[in-house]
């Protein structure tokens, strides 16, 4: 025998058995077989592979070379004993041989270089194509565990990746920078150098392969389509095709919002993208349609932006023109010029304004009476305006004249008004009766109160356009801050207040009021000083509390700031224009204080946002008005990472050795600064020996045993935490660890000292630490 037996104490009789040999190592001895008279050699059978073989006279099992996991798992051979004539005296016994794989071979891509499709704007996340490595190693173990990454990215215009991978998966999808920023027109083709690494990425001494990914950047199918166009009344069979959007995921479900909320919005879209107008649109019920398209996943998740669809709805020459009333009154003066303008006929149609379906066209039809003669008017066909023909009207010859007017659209439909003309007598002018002196009125009078009531006179005809009397502030009123308004049955006019008035900017108003007609007056007549009036009003000042400047005053300041930091100024000012003081009310944590002449707003004391993150409080400007000043307090990475203490972390004694626990960090500060927290055992030497930490997920470990000779007691294991932050902060704890007797429900078990305690004779007595052994169990499979 080559190799040296001295020492071998794997000896025993013939039995079956079964070994475990890892791959590769080369030539080695695994047992030797005790021969047991009449027995005098061994005989093996079965898979030696050529290499694994019994020395017949010592009994010895022994490999010459190397066996190979990814040859053969599992050699199982027969073993016997023969006395000299060889014949079998015991025997055959099964030896298996189990071949452990250790990491000898390296990972494959299934491709020598990938080719790959995305669209502008998908959806962060969202793979578009996948990369497939393979590993000859044993895939129970790690040897076969497969890690992608992204080694290399050309181009790289921005700090961040535009593309990502899944790590277990080989997907490859736009990172959120590349779903914003990914665009055909700027770089349509990226190359990336994809890694996979055996042993799950964890070891440094892991294979790596690599191989080339080229991807083709397209635009993005999910486009809003242009402005639709779609005529009124449609007599087509409905629902009708418009448009058509896609999305740039298969599979995706469409779906419609409106942006108001119509009682039923006419319009529909297909699994396929297809939108459809449901049925005959009315451009003058609705012009004009603004809804949106979106695309969801099966679960209901938004793939796409929602895209905003814009219909017209196009105009026919669908409306007759229509007259809100059925006769048309005019008033005319006698003695009114040729050409005069004496009234407007008024017509309207539905159809869409400035175009020429909406286009009318006025003529007068017939006059009555036709005296003294019979176009005594002359209407504008495209206006309406109605004009004398030459020659002024006389009330002796016809009081009333009655007019039938045509009205026509391009497609000639008709409307028939009818316009009645009465002529009236006007010569006097308005007349007020007499000057009202003066008023005094305070500053808080409320808008549309009145302030007196005013009369003048008319001599003309009654209850015609002739003796109507409109009242007008002439001067002294330069902000329009009266207004007045005439009873039309009394000719009366009432003065009211339009604007509020204001003591500090004007406190007299010295008002000239005109009294006139809303008809012109006859040639040689004019308005004179008789119909003016005058009044004198004054204002009284009225004390009124400052006002500041906004409704409410909003900061976000960090809660770090130093004490006597300014955080905000305050602003009020006073209508009389005395000074304001300011102080503050609901400043319960005494943070804050104010300059009372300023109204600059300070800390007074330290911040917390872990305390308040919203602090409000009241100021109070002269103790009059008052105003709420809201701090949003910013967090800072201002709390030291802690050990969760919801449940006591215990193992079952005895142990074995490998056991593990899972344990919490927890941190005061806002999520933000604690997205991931890093777990590792104090430098200490007791500490590595015993106990050893590995990372579960950004918030959770697991603490293990190192070995089994552990005692039943209580150990401290010394833990450094770093939660990451900006800055980051890093905390020693010490985790209290037990070692005790579990019951059958695995839950921690400790004796009460009995001299202690209030037992009764016999009663066993103790006290549940825990329920549940390890939490982590439900989370991952050990």
């Amino acid at each position: 025998m080559w190799l040296c037996l001295e020492g071998l104490s794997v000896t025993g009789p013939l039995k079956d058995m079964d070994f475990s040999v890892q791959e590769g190592g080369g030539p080695r001895i695994l047992h030797q077989f005790k021969l047991e008279p009449p027995a005098v050699s061994f005989r093996t059978s079965g898979e030696k592979a050529g290499i694994i073989d019994i020395e017949p006279r010592t009994g010895i099992l022994y490999i010459n070379g190397s066996l190979d996991w990814e040859t053969q798992q599992v050699h199982k051979l027969q073993v016997e004993s023969l006395d000299e004539s060889g014949k079998t005296v015991k025997g055959p016994y099964t030896v298996t041989i189990n071949v452990e794989d250790i990491n000898d071979n390296p990972p494959e891509f299934n491709q020598t270089k990938y080719y790959g499709v995305v669209r502008q704007n998908s959806r962060p996340g969202k793979p578009f194509m996948y990369v497939h490595a393979t590993d000859r190693d044993n895939p129970a173990t790690l040897h076969a565990q497969l890690s992608y990454s992204i080694l290399h990215h050309f181009p790289n215009p921005y700090d961040e990746m535009l593309f990502q991978i899944d790590n277990a998966t080989g997907a490859i999808s736009p990172s959120r920078t590349g779903s914003y920023y990914l665009d055909p027109q700027k770089q349509d083709t990226f190359i990336l150098v994809v890694s996979v690494k055996d042993m799950a990425g964890t070891t440094t001494n892991a294979f790596t392969s690599s191989v080339d990914v080229i991807i083709t950047v397209k635009e993005s199918l999910w486009k809003a389509p242009p402005i639709i166009y779609i005529k009124e009344n449609s007599t087509q069979v409905h629902p009708v095709n418009i448009s058509k959007v896609q999305s740039n995921e298969p599979g995706v479900i469409y779906g419609i919002f409106e942006k108001e909320n119509l009682p039923r919005l006419p319009f529909s879209i297909s699994e396929n993208g297809d939108i459809y107008v449901t049925q005959p649109l009315d451009r003058e019920e609705r012009d004009n349609y603004t809804f949106f398209v979106v695309s969801k996943d099966n679960t209901g998740e938004l793939v796409d932006k929602p895209l905003q669809i814009q219909v017209i709805v196009e105009d026919i020459n669908d409306n007759p023109p229509v007259c809100q009333q059925d006769l048309t009154v005019i008033e005319v003066q006698e003695n009114e010029k040729g050409g005069s303008n004496i009234g407007t006929v008024f017509a309207t149609d539905m159809d869409k304004k400035d175009t020429l379906n909406s286009r009318l066209h006025f003529q007068i039809q017939s006059q009555e009476p036709e005296f003294p003669s019979d176009n005594l008017f002359y209407i504008q066909q495209d206006t309406g305006t109605l004009q004398l023909a030459g020659r002024s009207l006389s009330k002796r010859d016809s009081a009333k004249y009655f007019l039938k007017v045509l009205v026509t659209d391009p497609r000639k439909q008709c409307l028939l008004l009818h316009i009645g003309i009465t002529v009236h007598t006007g010569m006097t002018c308005v007349q007020c009766l007499r000057d009202y002196g003066s008023v005094t009125l305070a500053e808080d009078i409320p808008i549309g109160s009145v302030v007196l009531e005013i009369e003048a006179t008319d001599g003309d005809e009654p209850a015609t356009g002739s003796s109507l009397i409109i009242y007008q502030v002439k001067e002294g009123d330069p902000n329009n801050t009266f207004t007045i308004e005439t009873d039309s049955e009394t000719n009366r006019g009432f003065i009211r207040i339009n604007k509020a008035l204001d003591f500090e900017t004007m406190s007299v108003y010295n008002l000239v009021i005109n009294a006139t007609n809303p008809e012109p007056l006859v040639e040689g007549v004019e308005y004179n000083s008789s119909s003016l009036t005058k009044l004198k009003v004054s204002v009284t000042n009225v004390e009124e509390p400052p006002a500041f400047q906004k409704p409410v005053y909003k900061t976000e300041v960090s809660e770090d700031i130093p004490v006597n930091t300014l955080v905000m100024t305050v602003e009020a000012y006073d209508p009389e224009g005395d000074s304001v003081r300011y102080s503050l009310e609901g400043d319960v944590r005494k943070w804050l204080r104010i300059d009372s002449a300023t109204g600059q707003v300070y800390t007074a004391s330290p911040l917390d946002r872990e305390t308040e993150e919203t602090y409000s409080v009241e100021v109070v400007a002269s103790e009059l008005s008052k105003v709420f000043l809201i701090l949003h307090l910013s967090d800072v990475n201002d709390n030291y990472p802690q050990i969760a203490t919801d449940y006591p972390t215990f193992f079952c004694y005895p142990v074995s050795g490998g056991e593990r626990a899972l344990i919490q960090a927890t941190d005061a500060d806002e999520q933000f600064f604690y997205s991931k927290f890093t777990f590792s055992l104090a430098d200490e030497m007791n500490a590595r020996n015993n106990w050893e930490i590995s990372k579960f997920n950004a918030t959770h470990a697991y603490l293990s045993l190192k070995h089994g000779n552990f005692e039943e007691k209580a150990y401290d294991v010394p833990i450094i935490l770093n939660d990451n932050g900006k800055p980051p902060l890093e905390n020693k704890v010490n985790l209290k660890v037990s070692i005790c007797k579990c019951s059958s429900e695995n839950s921690c078990f400790i004796e009460i000292d009995r001299q202690h305690s209030w037992p009764t004779t016999g009663q066993a007595i103790g006290i549940l630490l825990g329920v549940l052994i390890i939490i982590g169990k439900s989370l991952l499979p050990a």
